[in-house]
């Protein structure tokens, strides 16, 4: 399997492509980040939100014709897209557009993945798609679809399911399969019990990543086939993708970096610890995700602000940010931030000092105020001498601690009633 073809060859294959963003879901491992937003709207990296990665990768792929499935709390998701996302041209047949759930086919919500997109099919069909790239919508990754979509066509598959490694131990959490030496897949199970391990290795699993290339026409029938089966949660990876296994050409595509053939970044970030991480993760010298890469931009809404500033110099009184992302907008006034991301508008008053955070947008920390460790949500109001991160036990009466330490904090934890996305 070659994992690189001729820009033209990814080109034409692109073209001919329709990507649906499963984005319905809340997320709950999230905690209260998904009180009032879907998963995929979690603001992420200092100025992004999680669905601009998959949304990112498809238009610097070559596929501009993109569908947003949406069904849980999606106005914030929805009005980002719109404000975001609506650069294409829909003369030329591009386009990115929202399909919330609206019992278009039958008088349910989303119920499944598949089912998902089986109650979009009258839309699906109206774009007339060779392939449909089926992606989730709340995971962080830069990919190259079209080098997924070529091994496709070389293979002649009906179904490419792409796939990392992972340790066995947290194999559970995925779909698991087998491959032949060809990476055809042998053998398929969602989310099993006792994952089966890597031929030779016994520690690792080979796990979807919930990434799906059909082709079209196999891919309706395989809808229409489902929907009237009794059995079935309606789900790609429980119910679709292992029923297809011997009866078409499904293959593996193994996610690897294209210059040293290694396994690519990728992250899952349904916790409040693996959101956490991966956010520290940014800062480093040289992060495993670049997002300073100028050849594979993350594409996201700009609101206009005026740059970040760094206000006074008096001993004890500097305004200061070591190792760490500030965002446009950003006022930190004789305080003190180290190893943070601080997402835009944030201020940062007098006195403080931050650390180890990851500071949603609009957030007002109040004088004299210390954090560590902490996640806080968009619009919170810190007042003037809070402490949080230092004492587990009181941060666990007032806010959510995650089980490695990580404090959550959001408005209404602070009896500030926003309901905001």
């Amino acid at each position: 399997m070659t994992p690189n073809r001729s820009p033209r060859f990814v080109s034409r294959l692109t073209r001919d492509t329709l990507a649906l963003i499963l984005a319905g879901g809340r997320g709950s491992r999230l905690r209260q980040l998904t009180d009032w937003r879907a998963k995929p709207a979690v603001p992420f990296g200092g100025k992004f939100r999680i669905i601009d990665f998959p949304l990112s990768n498809c238009i610097n792929s070559g596929i501009r014709q993109v569908a947003v499935l949406t069904q849980y709390k999606s106005h914030s998701l929805i009005r980002h897209i719109q404000h975001g996302w609506s650069f294409l041209r829909a003369e030329l047949g591009e386009f990115v557009e929202v399909l919330p759930a609206q019992q278009r086919i039958e008088t349910s919500w989303y119920e499944g993945t598949a089912n998902a997109v089986l109650q979009n099919l009258d839309i699906i069909h109206r774009h007339a798609p060779e392939f449909v790239l089926i992606l989730a919508g709340d995971h962080v990754y830069k990919m190259d679809y079209g080098s997924m979509l070529a091994a496709h066509a070389e293979n002649g598959a009906d179904v490419t399911v792409g796939c990392i490694e992972v340790p066995r131990e947290e194999a559970s959490a995925f779909g698991v399969m087998a491959v032949d030496a060809q990476w055809r897949i042998t053998e398929f199970a969602e989310k099993p019990e006792h994952p089966q391990p890597l031929p030779g290795n016994p520690e690792r699993a080979l796990a979807s990543m919930g990434i799906y290339i059909f082709n079209s026409r196999m891919l309706f029938d395989e809808l229409a086939r489902d929907r009237h089966a009794e059995a079935s949660t309606h789900d790609f990876g429980r119910d679709i993708i292992p029923s297809l296994i011997r009866r078409y050409n499904v293959f593996a595509f193994p996610f690897r970096d294209p210059q040293t053939g290694a396994q690519a970044y990728w992250r899952d970030v349904g916790t409040v610890d693996s959101f956490w991480q991966a956010n520290m993760e940014l800062i480093g010298v040289t992060p495993e995700l670049n997002l300073y890469d100028h050849d594979w931009p993350i594409w996201t809404y700009q609101e206009q602000s005026p740059p970040a500033k760094f206000v006074f110099d008096d001993e004890g009184r500097r305004g200061s940010a070591v190792d760490s992302m500030v965002s446009g907008g950003c006022i930190v006034s004789g305080a003190s931030v180290k190893r943070s991301l601080l997402f835009s508008n944030v201020r940062v008053h007098s006195y403080c000092t931050v650390a180890d955070s990851v500071i949603f947008p609009e957030v007002d920390i109040g004088r004299r105020s210390r954090i560590r460790r902490a996640v806080i949500d968009r619009r919170c109001v810190i007042p003037p001498g809070t402490r949080i991160g230092f004492d587990p036990e009181e941060d666990a009466r007032r806010f959510h601690v995650s089980p490695r330490g990580i404090v959550l904090v959001t408005p209404e934890m602070m009896g500030q009633e926003l309901h905001y996305g």
